[in-house]
């Protein structure tokens, strides 16, 4: 029994910890080239990307095309991804700006909503995105991590996790013409 204490606690002050680092997107709030959802997210853009599993072995490649529009102020990001095996999937985001620079962001596979919050090159996300798995789905937390490193490319790092532990990664390339 004392044991299990332990390692309860010692699971509960590392998870906590972990919460209490992280890094806020005004960090990069000086940072340039500046990060405009409405006008980088706008047109045919492709993505290229690679998933990395717990131990952080890649296990997965994929590419996407994203075909990005804006009507009255609300986005529409119609993502279609093609997977190294052949699986297909797509996910279609809705973004509404929440009056404060930032947007809420709801998608077809997605729990709930999502705060993007952005600040100089930056944009992050959490959310709970519903994943396929063995025959069922599993609700998977994703902290989603952008930077605009030029004009026309964007670098994406997700990191995957459940009940607090890390499941795995996930890399991303996106580019306009």
């Amino acid at each position: 029994m004392y044991t299990a204490l332990k390692v309860l606690f010692l699971t509960a002050s590392l998870t906590l910890l972990n919460a209490c680092s992280s890094i806020a997107v005004t960090e990069y709030s000086a940072n340039k080239p500046e990060l405009v959802i409405s006008e980088f997210f706008n047109g045919t853009l492709t993505g290229h990307g690679i998933l990395k599993d717990r131990s952080g072995k890649v296990t997965r490649y994929f590419n996407a095309t994203i075909e990005a529009t804006w009507d009255n102020g609300v986005g529409t990001l119609d993502e279609h991804f093609v997977f190294d095996d052949g699986e297909k999937q797509n996910r279609i985001w809705k973004l509404r700006p929440d009056g404060q620079g930032n947007y809420i962001g709801t998608a077809n596979d997605v729990v709930g909503e999502s705060e993007m919050r952005t600040s100089g090159n930056a944009l992050f996300l959490n959310y709970v995105l519903t994943v396929p798995y063995n025959g069922t789905t599993l609700n998977i937390n994703i902290d989603d991590r952008m930077y605009l490193v030029s004009e026309k490319m964007l670098i994406n790092e997700s990191k995957m996790s459940k009940w607090g532990f890390d499941v795995g990664e996930l890399h991303l390339v996106i580019s306009k013409p």
